[in-house]
């Protein structure tokens, strides 16, 4: 399924954005720089296929221009082209291609990540700090730009612009991303719900309906992940914040409703296709029951139509007007990959075959696969997604492949971890990956290796440096070293620091800790060195 889009969308499509299934030929859909080809990079090594991601990851390097007078939507331009290319920069090595010194730190598919990061910075320049929705990549953000934009595309920068700013060392995307995660969070109202557009300059919603839909959903996907990437409680809190609210007064007999931010009363009794991630992101929480349920209602609207509508309404059993398309979307299959995972129930392998089954008879087209039109009748409509190269053929592949690399897998026994950093002294690629809302998957020992990884190096040599040298008559112990400082998450102001006072202790961290190499840890976190050694 997969070459025979690639190869229809590199022979008939390329150097356009997307490929037209049904005309043989291409578009520019988001912003003219072969984002096909960016999305679907990782997806090549994914299934194993070495030459060809180095033949093109040499090709968007010497093709791709970010330097052009075109509008471009921060959001999908952050998830698809920042993230594609993060992603294949930190696959590079596995991938055979020669790697900087320094790697992951440093590279080439890391500079052009930084460079499309950059053109979208002028956007978060606001009083609120949330960004804009489009910005253009010569000039910046409009005058006459809209200050309007949805929830998630406010919220969703935490993962690719932490990773950028812990591998390269610059924290302005970080803190960028974080100002706008922080604002946003300001903003809820007084039942804890989110509403679906905002203003960013007067801060007053526009559109008012909470859900876990369009509009919103990687909003709250990008909270959990970023916690677990990062690290971060603060991140954590914020989304059970709202999990406690959602389930409260958006969930009915494990359907999530649309209801009315402010009085929690339903607006639209309507499943969208978009809310089909959130059992997948329930079971990263643990939360299974709810989770499994969930996704048999969702299961149960796929067997009915051979695919998710767009729309579909409860209470009616049936599509919404003119929402019936079904777009080649991943979300279903996303949640069965991550549900399988954590039950190894092999309900969720025969949704898989479903699928498989479903997109071969209905979408399938001389050139590629195209978007569904109608689920009532199967018509079909001219486009191909690069979301279904990059996200629903990667799921549906690693949904059947459990020994896979990128789940942790030991089939390939020592290749499966690789060195890096400085010396080589950093463990990667040994597990943990984490998907961005592309399902571009990053490695969080990477983001360790760049920042944390380095300072404890430096702890270490001056612990012993100080240990190492004798005291000078009449002088008292020497002090000790000055705190290192904070690259993770700077702080915005003084009162949210989470520098520790004297006399603190770092509370044990309630998640998963990324691989580490064991000597930092032990020599640094587990105290050899006691204070009266």
């Amino acid at each position: 399924m997969f070459y025979h889009a690639y190869n229809s969308y590199l022979d008939n499509a390329f150097p356009y954005d997307e490929l037209r299934p049904l005309t043989c030929d291409g578009q520019d859909t988001w912003g003219s720089f072969s984002l096909t080809l960016i999305d679907a990079l990782d997806t090549l090594l994914v299934l194993g296929n070495q030459t060809e991601f180095q033949r093109v990851a040499t090709l968007l390097q010497d093709t791709v221009d970010f330097d052009i007078d075109v509008n471009a939507s921060v959001f999908e331009t952050n998830i698809r082209v920042v993230g594609g290319l993060l992603s294949a920069h930190l696959l590079s090595g596995r991938a055979g291609l020669e790697r900087e010194i320094g790697w992951p730190c440093a590279g080439p598919l890391l500079r052009m990540a930084e460079d499309a990061a950059r053109k979208l910075l002028p956007a978060f320049q606001t009083a609120s700090g949330m960004p804009y929705g489009t910005v253009n990549l010569l000039h910046g953000v409009s005058p006459t730009e809209t200050p309007v934009t949805c929830t998630a595309g406010v919220g969703t920068f935490i993962l690719e612009f932490a990773t950028l700013s812990r591998l390269t060392g610059d924290a302005v995307f970080e803190n960028v991303a974080r100002r706008a995660l922080r604002a946003l969070w300001h903003t809820r109202s007084d039942i804890g719900l989110v509403g679906n557009h905002i203003d960013i300059m007067s801060k007053k919603w526009v559109a008012q309906d909470a859900g876990i839909g369009a509009g919103i959903d990687s909003y709250f996907e990008y909270l959990v992940k970023g916690a677990i990437m990062l690290q971060d409680e603060e991140l954590l809190d914020m989304f059970l914040d709202y999990d406690r609210a959602i389930q409260n007064y958006t969930r009915f007999d494990d359907w999530y409703l649309w209801v009315q931010m402010h009085k929690g009363t339903v607006s639209m009794p309507v499943f969208q296709s978009l809310e089909a991630f959130w059992p997948g992101l329930q079971s990263l929480l643990g939360n299974l029951d709810s989770a499994v349920r969930t996704f048999q209602n969702y299961y149960s609207v796929w067997r009915q139509f051979g695919g998710l509508p767009e729309f579909y309404s409860i209470p009616q059993g049936y599509t919404v007007d003119k929402r019936e398309g079904y777009p080649l979307r991943p979300e279903l299959i996303e949640s069965a990959m991550y549900l399988f995972r954590a039950t190894g129930d092999h309900t969720y392998l025969q949704f898989g075959l479903d699928v498989l089954e479903s997109i071969e008879k209905i979408t399938k087209t001389p050139c590629g696969y195209a978007s569904v039109k109608d689920l009532r009748d199967h018509q079909l409509d001219n486009r191909m997604e690069s979301f279904f190269l990059a996200e629903t053929i990667k799921y549906l592949y690693l949904l059947f492949d459990p020994a896979h690399f990128l789940h942790g897998g030991e089939d390939e026994g020592a290749g499966s971890w690789e060195e890096g950093g400085e010396g080589g002294q950093c463990v990667l690629g040994a597990g943990g990956f984490i998907f961005n809302t592309e399902a571009h998957p990053l490695d969080p020992a990477a983001l360790h290796c760049c920042s944390r990884h380095t300072q404890e190096r430096q702890e270490l040599h001056d612990l012993l440096l100080s240990l190492s040298q004798p005291a000078k008559p009449g002088a008292g112990r020497a002090p000790p070293p000055p705190p290192l400082k904070q690259t993770e998450a700077p702080p915005l102001s003084q009162s949210e620091s989470i520098a520790l006072k004297p006399g603190e202790r770092k509370a044990a961290p309630v998640l998963s800790c990324p691989v580490q190499p064991f000597s930092a840890r032990l020599s640094v976190l587990g105290q050899v060195f006691s204070d009266d050694t």
